[in-house]
């Protein structure tokens, strides 16, 4: 004798899913995301020296460090800042634009504090503990390492956030 399962059970358990459905209270759940707002600012710096340059890779992103000047609101005022440039390996390095102390590279850029080193974590391997030393411009001030227990804010640009580069004559400081 064989037994045949009851469609009972698969009915009721259908018409519950349509009584819910259509019948019962839903509930339209809101979601906000709580994420800060990626805003960058338009800049205007000058670099001053190479703290870290990557080989360029054939597929994914690489990024070259600075130490460089920011221009403030003032023009005879700037402070130093590290500035982190990622770019895909079809896009030019900002080294490539001129590595000159006499440039102004005009860009947009986010600030980032979780990147934010002082300048001896900038010149130190993380890996290993080496000293690595700054590739400078030709005609940068010198970088006062006395500093080096002030972290410099970090942002980071790409190739999209580049805008235009500017030869200005240099005023010149003695170190920062």
């Amino acid at each position: 004798m064989q037994y045949r399962k009851s469609p009972l059970p698969r009915v009721v358990a259908i018409l519950v899913l349509v009584f819910l459905h259509l019948g019962g209270k839903t509930f339209v759940t809101e979601a906000t995301l709580h994420w800060p707002q990626s805003k960058r600012e338009a800049m205007r710096v000058r670099l001053i020296a190479m703290a870290e340059s990557d080989p360029r890779s054939s597929f994914f992103s690489t990024h070259e460090v600075f130490v460089a000047a920011q221009q403030l609101k003032a023009e005879d005022e700037s402070r130093l800042v590290k500035l982190v440039y990622a770019f895909l390996p079809y896009q030019p390095r900002l080294s490539e634009y001129g590595f000159n102390y006499s440039l102004i590279y005009e860009l947009h850029a986010k600030r980032d504090p979780t990147c934010d080193e002082t300048l001896t974590q900038m010149t130190t391997d993380q890996r290993d503990s080496t000293h690595r030393s700054l590739k400078y411009t030709s005609d940068s001030p010198v970088i006062n390492t006395d500093r080096r227990y002030r972290p410099l804010p970090c942002y980071s640009s790409s190739p999209e956030d580049y805008t235009n580069i500017v030869n200005a004559p240099v005023k010149r400081e003695n170190e920062f």
